[in-house]
């Protein structure tokens, strides 16, 4: 597999030296699949991470499944959710698994500590005991659950590559993209579900493809559905102080951001039927935003005082003590492909 041919994207300084730089790629596309800019290498394969979970949620919808069980727009946008565990989003999980009939037992993604501590920069009581409902990926896997139920398929092994629920999502994203669904490569996601990876200028269009939902067509319907959820609601897909809800406010519904574990970061944005997607090669987590910030500033999308995510322009760094130390900043010029 031929390695990515990486840019400089951002750094991050010390005094006034470059102390670290952050490689990666970006692509900018349109729904029809147009590269119209980038950075690096636009084809660099890059694992989808959590920047896949909207469609991950779509055969639920599309074989009627939120009709079926009455699911509103919270518990839907919760399936596309990298959530923080705070007790809103436990309880949309809960909702969900309830009303298809499911018990948070069947989750197989695991636990961690909740998100929610470490953005608000609480420490967990040492009495607090956490199961699978605070995993961020908890309203993903409910999803799965509530399809398997829907079609009678068996739970236990909805995890399993060759399950028809992820046979079906391979399927539904092949479609999108006209790629062959067994050709495209797939490993396995920190939660323990199946992950696909795309080329990055292929993940750019999906969100683009997302973010242009309402065309008419059945699936261009439900990708709407989604996208409304999302932005009516990106709270329940992040949480409170997380960087997706700040991206996705400051859009005032026209944008739909997610990250990705592992550098990844994407947004759709519908005035433009645009898609972005970046990654950043070493899996920092600041380094995305500083270059998410940096496209929709080139694109003519934000300023540098944008309200919610000008803190995103650059990143100040500080010692223990809080005194300054450096910043992170961006170092690329997009180029016009198309």
């Amino acid at each position: 597999m031929p390695v990515p041919a990486h840019v400089p994207l951002v750094v991050a300084t010390r005094g006034d030296a470059i102390e670290n730089v952050h490689y990666g790629s970006i692509a900018v596309v349109d729904a029809a699949g147009r590269l119209l800019h980038s950075a690096g290498d636009p084809r660099a394969l890059t694992f989808t991470r959590s920047a896949l979970k909207p469609f991950q949620a779509l055969p639920l919808l599309r074989d009627g499944g939120t009709s079926r069980f009455g699911l509103d727009a919270r518990e839907v946008a919760i399936m596309a959710a990298s959530h923080s565990g705070e007790p809103f989003h436990v309880a949309a999980v809960e909702g969900l698994l309830r009303k298809s009939g499911n018990d948070w037992q069947l989750l197989k993604c695991g636990c961690h500590v909740p998100f929610m501590y470490e953005t608000l920069g609480r420490t967990p009581p040492p009495e607090e005991r956490f199961d699978a409902r605070w995993h961020n990926c908890s309203g993903k896997h409910a999803g799965f659950l509530a399809w398997c139920r829907l079609h009678g398929e068996p739970v236990e092994t909805y995890l399993e590559p060759t399950h028809p629920l992820q046979r079906r999502i391979r399927k539904e994203v092949g479609g999108l993209l006209g790629l062959v669904p067994d050709a495209i490569v797939a490993g396995i996601d920190g939660c323990g579900a199946p992950n696909l990876a795309l080329p990055l200028e292929s993940l750019a269009r999906l969100w683009a493809v997302l973010a242009a939902g309402g065309a008419g067509t059945a699936t261009d319907t439900l990708l709407d559905r989604l996208f409304m959820a999302m932005t009516t609601h990106p709270e329940y897909v992040s949480g409170t102080g997380r960087s997706d809800l700040h991206f996705t406010r400051a859009g005032r519904g026209d944008w739909v951001a997610k990250v990705g574990a592992a550098g990844v970061q994407v947004i759709g944005v519908r005035s433009r039927g645009l898609g972005i997607a970046i990654k950043i090669a070493d899996g920092h987590a600041a380094a995305r935003f500083v270059a998410a910030f940096a496209v929709l500033r080139s694109l003519g999308l934000a300023a540098a005082d944008e309200a919610g995510i000008g803190q995103y322009a650059k990143i100040d760094l500080t010692t223990a003590a809080g005194q300054p130390s450096g910043e992170m900043r961006p170092i690329f010029a997009l180029e016009v492909r198309g």
